[in-house]
């Protein structure tokens, strides 16, 4: 995150601050794993049929 050199403890971070901030990046959706669009309609049908 800030280019400092890693710390065994927070490996691969330099520090906890920047491990906590890598993990907001992936909450907020910064990062994404790219991957085939999704059907809102069906997820919608799988969702009811998990329910039963």
């Amino acid at each position: 995150m800030c280019g400092k050199p890693t710390q065994q403890a927070t490996r691969p971070f330099c520090s906890q601050r920047c491990a906590d901030i890598d993990l907001g990046r992936w909450f907020t959706g910064q990062y994404r794993i790219p991957g085939p669009p999704v059907d809102e309609e069906n997820m919608e049908k799988d969702e009811r049929n998990d329910e039963r």
